[in-house]
């Protein structure tokens, strides 16, 4: 592994001589800014940097998906810095590391050792590179740190809002004579605004430690213990690029892939069904606000006609996108709403969030076909794949659903029937799927994806996530046979090099619901030593060979509940209860998940193994909510106070 884990929680690159040239790169977001930035070695040691900047606010025309002004500040934008009066030269890196933010520490042929930490500004449209110049010689040397105040104006006809400003100023340039072991301190501000704003005003170290508090408060919460600190660290950098990615719109606060392409817009699949049902577990209020803001933008599109919702709203919440007609979206959407409302614990939004439930699932009823699965005319791959007229993970959302309302129907107050009914359609549609996409698959006995299938696909693990079980062996052997598992993963398809991150950690998750603890176990150790410490770090990734393997962010909160969904085995079933299926690792005494916020409280959940059982602890400060002893596999049903 390239990579190493700090004491601090951080992971450190120890660049090696004759270690060769190597490149990667990370994306990191604030409220007005998302930076993709690429860092580099050369065949000869020397340091490459590349900043992409992204304005998710400063839209361009045409004001579509994609309509997010980006800029490119290359290795160029560093001001001119002499030695005694010749240049600094070449930067060679000894180590970069990362920890919410990117440091570089390299040397250079003057005996300055130049330092560089690169972040977001939490709160202001502008990225800082804050950097200290250090004197490692026997004497003292002059240094004189140049100038840099570059200015670009857009072309006012390409912007929604006229025309935009971007600079890339230097912070501090001067002169000064550096005695030996002293240091200087500048920095370089890269920001963007529109003309009739003020310029970007900002304190470049008080900008760096509110960074660096973002990142603590984020792994201060939800924390995760358990003996393997690979496992442990790739959680808490999950949770912070699942949290981050959230930006201040005319919409209001949308949670956004990234990648350079998916800004200001909000999806059925990333957002509403993989990351707003884990962020009432993090507790953190921007990321709850942004999932209950995206819930309300899909529900202005409910219709009493029917019709399908966007896939997508964009730019801003002013426009939408159907470019793959009805992926399931009702379905995602249904299944995400309601567990987000359940973990929420808070009554008055799950009472705003129920008639957008009640509106996707009896869409989805109206979708279901003489088989009594549920048809759609694509999935979330959007026709990358064939997905036929109905498929394996439209039926299988709309199935968890449709549980889930049952639950907040009872937790609402609403009539017995209703819930009544949302368990029998439930009961129905289990059986449709067994009888419709249950199938042998390449020698497997497991599900074929839509009527017609006979190649294993990688999205047979959905039902398992969802707590249908009835094929688990097959589907767990076809899952991590040589036909699907490689090691980024899960192939989409046996046979093909594709690959979307998604996919696996679906599966990962479902196979440690199915009971297939330790098999679940070894290939989530491998995936996240690779995803973590690998060559491409530090957070799960898209896609590949589409995308380049960009850091989007859904994809880190479906990282994060592999562990609270599966490892743990959390399933909300009201406003303040949850059932709890614990799968401890043969080979681990303890796990714990500390500071949950979820359901209206704040709590810890300590797993400990006794002999040939589990004793499960629910803590709420210093009382002890709930302590039940069960043999490995059992379930536990947790009622908070309040309810």
């Amino acid at each position: 592994m390239r990579w190493q884990i700090e004491s601090d929680g951080g992971i450190t690159w120890v660049v090696r001589a004759g270690e060769g040239p190597h490149d990667d790169h990370i994306e990191m977001s604030g409220r007005r800014v998302s930076l993709i930035l690429g860092y580099a070695t050369k065949e000869n040691g020397a340091l490459v940097l590349h900043r992409i900047l992204v304005w998710p606010a400063l839209r361009t025309i045409p004001n579509n998906t994609h309509g997010s002004l980006a800029h490119d500040f290359g290795h160029e934008f560093f001001p001119e810095i002499t030695v005694d009066g010749s240049p600094i030269g070449d930067e060679f890196p000894y180590s970069f590391t990362l920890r919410g933010m990117l440091t570089v520490e390299s040397r250079t042929a003057s005996g300055i050792e130049v330092s560089r930490t690169i972040f977001p500004s939490i709160t202001k449209p502008a990225v800082i590179e804050n950097c200290t110049l250090r004197n490692t010689t026997s004497k003292p040397v002059n240094v004189v740190i140049g100038r840099i105040n570059e200015t670009h104006a857009t072309d006012p006809d390409k912007g929604v809002h006229g025309e935009y400003i971007l600079t890339a100023r230097a912070v501090g340039s001067r002169t000064c004579r550096l005695e030996p072991g002293r240091s200087v301190e500048f920095a370089m501000v890269f920001s963007g605004r529109k003309a009739s704003d003020p310029e970007v005003d900002l304190d470049p170290k008080a900008e760096q430690q509110a960074r660096r508090d973002y990142v603590e408060s984020l792994w201060s919460k939800l924390v995760f213990e358990c003996p393997d600190p690979v496992l442990e660290r790739e959680f808490a950098f999950a949770k912070l690029r699942a949290a981050e990615s959230i930006f201040e719109t005319r919409g209001g606060l949308m949670h956004a892939p990234g990648g350079g392409a998916y800004y200001a817009a909000i999806w059925a699949n990333d957002q509403a069904e993989y990351a707003n049902p884990f962020f009432p577990f993090l507790g953190d209020p921007t990321a709850n606000e942004s999932a209950v803001n995206s819930f309300r933008l899909f529900a202005r599109y409910i219709n009493p006609d029917y019709e399908p919702i966007p896939s997508s709203i964009i730019a801003e919440a002013t426009d939408t996108w159907r470019g793959a007609g009805d992926r399931g979206d009702a379905a995602m959407v249904a299944y995400g709403a309601a567990r987000f409302a359940l973990a929420s614990g808070d009554r008055r939004i799950a009472e705003e969030l129920w008639p957008l439930v009640e509106w996707c699932l009896e869409y989805c009823r109206r979708r279901t076909n003489a088989d009594g699965v549920v048809a759609s005319d694509s999935d979330e791959l959007e026709g990358r794949f064939p997905a036929g007229d109905a498929n394996l993970c439209t039926s299988s959302l709309t199935y968890d659903a449709l549980r889930s309302a049952a639950y907040l129907a009872a937790s609402l107050g609403k009539p017995k029937s209703v819930s009544d009914d949302y368990d029998a359609r439930a009961d129905a549609l289990h059986t449709a799927i067994e009888r419709h996409f249950g199938a042998k698959v390449e020698g497997f006995d497991t599900y074929r994806y839509y009527a017609g299938n006979n190649v294993l696909r990688a999205w047979i693990c959905i039902p398992l996530a969802m707590g249908i079980f009835d094929r688990a062996a097959g589907t767990v052997d076809a899952l991590f046979s040589s036909r699907l598992w490689t090691e980024d993963g899960l192939a989409t398809e046996a046979g093909e090099q594709t690959f979307w991150d998604r996919s696996t950690l679906y599966a990962l998750r479902g196979v440690f619901a199915a009971g297939q603890t330790d098999r679940a176990l070894e290939h989530l150790q491998s995936y996240s030593r690779r995803r973590l410490l690998g060559e491409h770090v530090p957070y799960p990734v898209e896609a590949y060979p589409e995308g380049g393997r960009r850091h989007l962010s859904a994809e880190s909160a479906l990282y994060c509940r592999v562990v609270t969904e599966g490892m743990f085995g959390i399933r909300p079933t009201g406003l303040r209860s949850f059932d709890i299926t614990p799968r401890l690792p043969s080979g681990w005494d303890r796990m714990a998940l500390r500071k949950v916020h979820a359901f209206g409280g704040v709590f810890d959940i300590v797993v400990d193994r006794s002999g040939g059982e589990l004793v499960v602890g629910i803590q709420s400060g210093d009382t002890t909510v709930a302590e039940h002893k069960m043999a490995p596999g059992s379930t536990a049903a947790i009622e908070l106070a309040g309810g």
